[in-house]
């Protein structure tokens, strides 16, 4: 039986790519991510097929941010596909946009507070106020919630700061920047271990790289799992 606390992510060019990856690690993992990178290679259908004729759940990576109407629209469409998480960006006019575009479905939308691939010198040069990230990131999670959010996607360095917020009960806290013990960094910059993360109060761990860049896709996810708490 998999855990479906193991998100793997699909991060492979094209829907074929990715199908051969869920065949490959079986029943060993049941949650997949598909994101921005295989949308023009064949995504949404891979996200059909893989919820439809393989019993898995979904969580699209699309990071949405657009005005209200666009968002809500864009979800609203979205919601056809019967996916599970949908991502958006943590203001809270856009989450507000999702939410309502989500509404009388079982899609779940979660807000991305700071991606976790950047650091306070990014935070900087993009002109974000100043202050610590992890304070930034978690006020950001607040708001997002506040505005509707079923859950935040957050760096798992975040996550027990968020999980401790008035406005964080019943909700989903999602981290990416995990890497199981010895594995490379790759471009992440705020990364935890697969335990360590969820130790933080993390709902879902989401690990890419090191499952399909794997010599044994199905061992590695297995390894992590077995290092979940």
């Amino acid at each position: 039986m998999s855990d479906d606390r193991l998100i793997v992510a699909l991060d492979l060019p094209d829907a074929l790519s990715g199908l051969s990856l869920a065949e490959a690690l079986g029943d060993t993992v049941s949650f997949y991510k598909i994101g921005l990178g295989m949308l023009t290679g064949g995504g949404l259908a891979l996200a059909r097929e893989l919820k439809d004729e393989h019993g898995k759940r979904i969580f699209l990576d699309m990071k949405l941010f657009d005005i209200g109407a666009t968002v809500e629209a864009a979800v609203r469409g979205l919601a056809r596909f019967d996916l599970d998480f949908l991502t958006v960006h943590g203001d809270p006019q856009v989450v507000r946009a999702a939410v309502q575009g989500a509404s009388g479905t079982d899609l779940r939308i979660l807000a991305v507070t700071i991606l976790t691939s950047l650091d306070r010198a990014d935070l900087d040069e993009a002109m974000i106020q100043p202050g610590d990230l992890a304070e930034i990131t978690t006020e950001r999670a607040a708001r997002a919630m506040a505005a509707g959010a079923h859950g935040v996607i957050a760096s798992p360095r975040e996550a027990a700061m968020i999980r401790v917020l008035p406005e964080a009960s019943g909700k989903l806290i999602v981290t990416p920047g995990v890497r199981p013990t010895g594995a490379a960094k790759g471009d992440q910059k705020r990364i935890e271990t697969p335990a360590a993360a969820i130790r933080a109060g993390a709902d879902h761990i989401v690990v890419g790289r090191p499952v399909w860049q794997a010599e044994d896709p199905r061992a590695s996810a297995r390894a992590i799992l077995a290092e979940l708490p």
